[in-house]
């Protein structure tokens, strides 16, 4: 009953109108921009890795934009793109990409309108992100008060952190694939909460819970102190990984990027009718995609306001390359990773054979077939490539509770104004979120944080149309002042805090 009622709102919330809303406003972005997110991806790049001097701000770019990475490469980078490949097909990959390069776009609006409307706290921290442009910018735009809609995203952002994205699908992720490794036939078990789990499961349960309080509590610069750290590590292992997976079987590449194309428009005839239309590709797609690189979602912004900056645009431009590294770089080598491997035809096979319908059960979901590419990509055992996913969604996913944990924390701050209290109490409700994640059914959880996710989205994206004129007039100043010598870049290089 419940998980039938999560399917008809999850259903309801990823409609047409959503995916069109958000596919729409990185389309218009991107024209308005005149499609800044390729054109300036370079100096994107450099700006990354460059700290401004003299900027105001709590963090360094590098800092505001790890903690923001932290966040968003996550599970959805390795279970969510198999999870999409499982519902919509190899075209759900397509659909994925082509979201994420408008969504750079998108994102580069999200990180300068925080800067441009951030807030100094008498305590000398920064706050901005959604809540800030819709209160303050659309106010300046349509003379309306709009609070009551940015006080609508942090409740939403409030409860996607400690119910969704941020937690319980994290820390399932990272309890399952311990699972799979140490205790895969469930021979260890305790009797919990009126079930029986493995002692795999409630022993990560407990580290991480008591890894991620260690953290939390020392606010935004512990958080970026980690991240700054452990992000670049993980990403480049784990693309290291799946290059070698790509390249063992490279002769295999051509016919992944043409059954992937191929797919994303008539889905049925690649996957013998396991998937059905090409509207599901593209729903998959998308809202996986959203819920890795987190484009319109309105969540990275909230970590861009806290960089050592003085320019918005500047912001922006890092905040962008976020999208590029998480799904552009990092979810396009997990689903090139499973197609080549074979891991796809096989999990199609057993799907059909296990006689899988449209919205009923995979026998192969999308742990599990991550977990079969890495196994059947290198010349190793399964139990290897296990261990090769389990690291990785311990790393990935850790950051990202930390990550969210920052997010909703500043979204609870605006909701309660500030209330010290208030904000202590959602602290410990985040990090009880944790501890419990592992003990909920899996499926549910996950609609769960779609919905969220479509929630927090709806307001921000608005708020991104209206504001494109003041988008694209701070962009274009900015590059006047720097192509005429007016702004003189100071940068030097530094990547930690």
């Amino acid at each position: 009953m419940v998980t039938q009622f999560l399917d008809t709102v999850d259903g309801i919330v990823w409609g047409i109108p959503l995916i069109v809303l958000i596919m729409g406003t990185g389309i218009l972005l991107t024209c308005r921009l005149k499609v800044v997110q390729f054109r300036k991806l370079g100096k994107a790049l450099k700006y990354m890795v460059h700290n401004e001097e003299g900027g105001s701000g709590e963090v360094t770019s590098f800092g505001a934009l790890a903690t923001a990475l932290s966040a968003t490469i996550g599970t959805g980078n390795i279970v969510g793109v198999a999870t999409a490949v499982v519902a919509g097909g190899p075209g759900a990959l397509f659909w994925m990409i082509i979201a994420a390069c408008f969504g750079m776009a998108t994102k580069y609006a999200e990180g300068l309108l925080a800067i441009k409307y951030r807030i100094k706290k008498e305590d000398g921290s920064y706050l901005g992100g959604p809540f800030y442009y819709i209160e303050k910018g659309m106010k300046e735009k349509t003379g309306h008060n709009w609070r009551w809609l940015g006080k609508l995203f942090a409740l939403f952002g409030a409860l996607a952190g400690a119910l969704g994205i941020g937690t319980i699908t994290q820390v399932n992720g990272i309890a399952n694939a311990a699972k799979s490794f140490f205790d895969p036939n469930d021979q260890h078990l305790v009797h919990l909460f009126g079930g029986e789990y493995s002692i795999a499961v409630v022993l990560t349960a407990i580290v991480v819970a008591v890894l991620s309080a260690l953290v939390i509590i020392g606010g935004i610069k512990r958080i970026a102190s980690v991240t700054t750290v452990v992000v670049p590590f993980m990403a480049i292992a784990y693309v290291i990984v799946c290059l070698c997976i790509v390249f063992y079987h490279i002769a295999d590449i051509p016919w992944a990027v043409a059954t992937i194309v191929k797919a994303a428009f008539s889905p049925s005839a690649v996957t013998g009718g396991v998937v059905g239309t090409m509207f599901i590709a593209l729903q998959k797609g998308v809202a996986r995609g959203i819920f890795s690189n987190e484009a319109g979602l309105g969540s990275a912004p909230i970590a861009a306001a806290a960089a050592q900056t003085n320019e918005c645009v500047r912001q922006g431009l890092v905040t962008m390359t976020g999208t590029f590294i998480d799904t552009i770089c990092i979810c396009t080598m997990t689903g090139l990773t499973i197609m080549v491997s074979g891991a796809y035809e096989t999990a199609n096979q057993m799907n059909i054979a296990g006689g899988i319908l449209e919205g009923g059960d995979a026998v192969v979901d999308g742990a599990a077939l991550t977990q079969m590419a890495f196994g059947m990509g290198l010349p190793w055992s399964q139990s290897a490539g296990a261990f090769v996913v389990m690291t990785a969604l311990a790393f990935f996913a850790f950051t990202t509770i930390l990550g969210w944990d920052y997010y909703a924390e500043r979204c609870f701050d605006y909701l309660t104004n500030g209330n010290k209290a208030a904000i202590q109490f959602y602290r410990w409700v985040y990090i009880f979120a944790v501890l419990i994640g592992p003990f909920l059914t899996l499926s549910q959880v996950w609609t769960i944080a779609d919905i969220f996710n479509a929630l927090m989205a709806a307001p921000n994206l608005i708020a991104l149309v209206v504001l494109s004129g003041v988008i694209a007039m701070e962009t274009k100043d900015f590059f006047r002042r720097l192509d005429s010598g007016e702004y003189q870049e100071n940068l030097t290089f530094h990547v930690r805090n």
